[in-house]
């Protein structure tokens, strides 16, 4: 079985977020390698968790990497078919689609934090958030990603 990162729609997918990520903040995800299965499989090993969602009515979590699957205590399989609300408690969801829309007029939203909830239950907070559009090179929307590498479990 293959991991996630060795499929070509993840590896685009990844250079993608990468890409998007460095249009708004000017700054890497990673140091940048060249080779997009390389930048695919760091992404998906990195200390930090990196996710993102689709354009769906009601987005559907389209990546996870393994930072954030052992978060949340689901796999790629579980992950990938999640609605990105399911992700917040229902008290956070409306604060949630508020910051969710707020970076989708402004294309970047720093520094927040939130209340999440685990597969198993267990809530945590996560602590300096970066959000973003995630957009092709022709400006194109496709959704947006998150970053953070800071959590406590409350």
């Amino acid at each position: 079985m293959t991991e996630p990162w060795q499929r070509p729609q993840v590896v685009a997918h990844c250079r993608l977020l990468a890409d998007s990520y460095f249009h708004w903040t000017q700054q890497p995800l990673l140091p940048e390698t060249g080779d997009d299965t390389q930048l695919a499989r760091a992404l998906y090993e990195a200390p930090f968790v990196l996710v993102s969602h689709g354009t769906e009515y009601d987005p559907i979590f389209n990546y996870a990497n393994r930072c954030a699957q052992s978060l949340w205590k689901l796999s790629w399989e579980q992950f990938t078919i999640l609605p990105s609300r399911a992700s917040a408690e229902p008290i956070e969801e409306s604060r949630r689609q508020e910051l969710l829309e707020s970076a989708k007029k402004q294309g970047l939203i720093q520094n927040y934090q939130g209340t999440r909830i685990s597969s198993d239950g267990r809530r945590f907070y996560i602590i300096d958030v970066t959000l973003w559009n995630v957009l092709d090179h022709n400006g194109q929307y496709h959704g947006q990603a998150a970053k953070f590498d800071r959590w406590e479990f409350v």
